[in-house]
């Protein structure tokens, strides 16, 4: 299990994480997301031992001091992939991989790294220098290279940013149930919904320094507590409720993704199309709704100016408006 109590660290006299505590078993996933600054990498590289915190984290019994007492900064058993690849530019992929296994079973190695760079997708690359390498390329065997020593804890920040869209997804399929295989505890930095909602067991929503949100993503999804917490998972309709019930009069408001707006043939909600944004499946229409701009998501492109009728789920509507 890793366990942080209080942990508290700043670079300057403002601080960028504020008592963080939480505890995660062993094996379990975690994706930790929000805005940008808000300490995601930071609380990673605590975690790794780069940074000396007055709080305590631990690995099962151990308490993981830092580079306040450690001569090498990061714990052996802990591997942390930054943004940053690091990589030994003038050796092939496959010499990146095997940089730190030992050489005195050299098939064993070989198989090994085989084994890697299958998991990465990057076996007919093996021979190629870093150096001649894509960003994503790069990437990819930075991957495999964390893994070569297979750690009890992986600590992934922005993990997938380079790699091509198209590749991106069976790459992260292959890469977490091989984790999930080994049983590896996760980490995952990231801006990606993705990774936050299909591959985690567990989110943490970092706001101002603080836990902000901590649930399943399925949770946090179906059921997000703030207009914040919806807008990591991508757009969200922020609606007054007024203007989607006739009889309302507060100034209560609706978190509603766009797929779940219908636009339907009848309703006493209407709405003026403004735009539609071909998304491949289906479009993004955007519409003003009284005094709201709403996004939703329809199979077909409208003309502009074109006023159309909108139907909710009130189900729906009721469990959002208690958590806006």
């Amino acid at each position: 299990m890793l366990q942080l109590q209080k942990v508290t660290f700043a670079y300057d006299t403002e601080p960028v994480l504020k008592n963080i505590s939480f505890k995660i078993k062993k094996g379990q996933h975690i994706s930790l997301i929000g805005e940008s600054g808000c300490g995601k990498s930071t609380l990673l590289q605590l975690i790794y031992g780069l940074l000396h915190t007055e709080g305590k984290i631990f690995w099962q019994d151990k308490e993981l001091l830092g580079p306040h007492f450690n001569l090498v900064p990061g714990e052996p058993f802990i591997k942390y992939l930054a943004q940053h690849f690091d990589l030994m530019l003038p050796l092939t992929a496959a010499e990146n991989v095997g940089k730190h296994l030992s050489n005195f079973y050299p098939i064993k190695k070989r198989r090994r790294i085989k084994e890697l760079l299958e998991v990465v997708e990057m076996e007919d690359l093996a021979d190629k220098k870093a150096k001649l390498l894509s960003g994503g390329q790069q990437q990819r065997i930075a991957l495999a290279r964390a893994l070569a020593k297979e750690p009890e804890v992986l600590l992934l920040d922005e993990p997938f940013s380079h790699i091509d869209h198209f590749r991106k997804n069976n790459l992260r399929r292959k890469l977490f149930a091989y984790l999930k295989e080994k049983n590896i505890t996760c980490i995952v930095a990231t801006h990606d919904s993705t990774d936050a909602l299909s591959y985690a067991n567990r989110t943490l929503v970092l706001k101002n320094g603080k836990i902000h949100a901590d649930d399943s993503p399925e949770n946090l999804y179906q059921n997000p507590p703030n207009k914040y917490v919806a807008s990591l998972f991508g757009d969200v309709n922020h609606i007054m409720l007024r203007n989607l019930r006739a009889d309302e009069d507060s100034r209560k408001r609706v978190l509603l993704y766009p797929h779940e707006l219908k636009i339907v043939k009848k309703s006493a909600v209407k709405a003026i199309v403004e735009k539609s944004y071909f998304q491949g499946p289906d479009y993004l229409i955007k519409a003003k709704l009284n005094t709201d701009s709403i996004l939703i998501q329809h199979e077909n492109a409208l003309d502009e100016n074109m006023e159309i009728s909108i139907a909710v789920d009130k189900k729906l509507v009721h469990q959002r408006v208690s958590r806006s």
